[in-house]
């Protein structure tokens, strides 16, 4: 039995990277895990679920329970829908993971008020 046993986690920009590590240490711990990722590239253009459901597939295969959303964090309306998702799929929802992020190759000084909008509404 696992730390997060019967536990029903979200975890955002879980397709790659850090995130995609904490969806599988989190399944491994026994929590049913909602893999969110929107599936662009790190500065933040494009969608594509593949990532995502690429995690959930290997979750799967080691016996766990999962699921794809492709939300994007920033949209308000989307991530009421990633919450309704976790819901209906898990009955509850107990452990929210922010770990979606995209990156801009600018030093802070260097960056346009759009570039620093866009990735605050990611970030946080």
């Amino acid at each position: 039995m696992g730390l997060l046993e019967g536990k029903v986690a979200i975890i955002t920009g879980a397709g790659t990277g850090i995130g995609r590590a904490h969806a599988l240490l989190f399944a491994r711990q026994g929590a049913a895990v909602v893999v969110n990722d929107l599936g662009g590239t790190l500065d933040g253009v494009g969608a594509d679920k593949s990532s995502a459901q690429a995690v959930v597939d290997e979750i799967i295969s080691r016996g766990g329970s999962a699921c794809a959303n492709d939300a994007d964090v920033a949209d308000p309306d989307a991530v009421d829908k990633l919450f309704q998702e976790a819901i209906q799929s898990f009955g509850r929802i107990d452990i929210l993971v922010n770990n979606a992020g995209i990156l801009r190759d600018k030093t802070l000084h260097k960056m346009d008020t759009e570039m620093w909008d866009q990735v605050i509404r990611v970030h946080l």
